[in-house]
């Protein structure tokens, strides 16, 4: 994890907890995948990738390129839902692997 990274839970417009982290050069490197009624929640999911020095890769990491021909990530827990995703497309396989790595990826 970069410690330069800054941290931010935020309510949005329908109310529900959300979290963000954005690099030092200010782009968003990762955020919730989905809105949370609890703000527990939105730390928990947080945590899965780094915030407050957590990590928990468990589950299914998937990498893919999308329709535009960027290389992306998405991360599913074992009951299938996704709980978190490139935040952007990357134009190397390479940079899309440092951001899952950013974010708890380990390669087997």
């Amino acid at each position: 994890m970069s410690s330069t990274d800054k941290w931010e839970l935020y309510e949005d417009k329908k109310g529900e907890w959300r979290w963000r982290r954005t690099a030092s050069n200010g782009n968003i490197v990762g955020a919730a995948t989905e809105g949370y009624t609890n703000k527990a929640d939105a730390i928990k999911n947080a945590e899965r990738y780094g915030y407050n020095d957590k990590f928990d890769p468990a589950g299914k990491w998937e990498f893919y390129v999308d329709k535009a021909g960027e290389h992306r990530w998405r991360h599913t827990a074992t009951n299938g839902n996704i709980i978190g995703a490139a935040s952007e497309g990357y134009s190397s396989k390479a940079a899309c692997l440092a951001n899952a790595e950013r974010h708890g990826y380990k390669e087997a």
